[in-house]
């Protein structure tokens, strides 16, 4: 590799210490590097995009023979730069700046290793699933966008529970009164859906994790579907049929909030993330290690 771009957590590399450090090996060794600086749009600059809040880098801003993205921070950091830089399909190297993380698998300790084997052609590149959503409100598409890690439906604005009904393929599945359903990609397997009782899945498979959050049932477990699966997951009355019930995100962002009727249609994106690996370290390792410090 030739060229390389630097996106960072900023807060997590105080001063931009690695980062530079990184940039001036790369340079050191004839290589060309950039680093993401945080952008200010001048008043009537309409040439710039104005970055939006929580993005890290505005893909207009990478240059077009740019082979890898090296992300410092975390897997938050990492997800979230997957995102804004789906369209170009850069393969993306997270470094970690945290603790340890499922996706930034690179410790500062072993930087230099980890850029020589770049430099020497020596990494595989995982394919990574994403999700792609559609948010319907009131029958028209209101907005879409894509997740890495996951996709929720959770309760808005009061703690009362949400019901949703699940459809698969145009087919009626379930009905859920819950805190709401998360949609997880193998990679979200070990996120969100976790947490609230889904199953671990290696990120190399290709399947979708339905889980419902904190269900009011005894007897409500996850659903593994196939990739090929259209999933569609509508909004129930409430108490209040004027009261908006439900908010989605993508990732962790806010995307709209939902009322009774409005639904969300999930599918397998086309694109995918992908992720360089230089770690012998395989994703059980990793877990085993994370599982490790509880």
């Amino acid at each position: 590799m030739e060229y390389f771009y630097i996106i960072t957590n900023q807060p997590k590399d105080q001063g931009l210490a690695t980062t530079r450090r990184i940039q001036e090996y790369l340079l050191a060794h004839g290589r060309k590097c950039q680093v993401r600086e945080f952008q200010k749009t001048r008043q009537g600059d309409s040439e710039r995009r104005k970055e939006g809040p929580g993005r890290y880098t505005d893909i207009d801003l990478i240059p077009e023979e740019t082979q890898c993205i090296l992300v410092l921070g975390g897997d938050g950091t990492l997800i979230q730069a997957a995102r804004d830089t789906l369209s170009r399909q850069i393969p993306l190297l997270g470094i970690n700046m945290g603790t340890l993380g499922y996706l930034a698998e690179i410790e500062r300790s072993n930087l230099e290793h980890a850029l020589d084997c770049l430099m020497e052609d020596q990494y595989t590149v995982e394919e990574r699933m994403m999700l792609q959503g559609q948010v319907y409100q009131d029958g028209k598409l209101l907005s879409q966008d894509f997740a890495l890690n996951d996709i929720v439906i959770s309760r808005y604005g009061s703690l009362r529970v949400i019901s949703c009904q699940l459809y698969v393929n145009g087919a009626f599945l379930n009905a859920y009164s819950a805190d709401g359903i998360i949609v997880a990609t193998p990679t979200g397997s070990t996120g969100y859906s976790l947490s609230a009782g889904g199953p671990i899945v290696s990120p190399s498979a290709s399947m979708t994790i339905l889980t419902p959050i904190c269900p009011h049932t005894l007897n409500t477990r996850s659903i593994v579907l196939s990739p090929q699966d259209q999933i569609q997951i509508r909004v129930g009355p409430g108490k209040c049929p004027s009261r908006k019930e439900a908010l989605v995100t993508f990732d962790g962002e806010h995307a709209a909030v939902l009322g009774e009727g409005d639904y969300v249609e999930i599918r397998k994106a086309e694109q995918v993330t992908k992720i360089l690996k230089i770690s012998n370290a395989s994703f059980l390792d990793v877990l085993r290690n994370k599982m490790g410090e509880n």
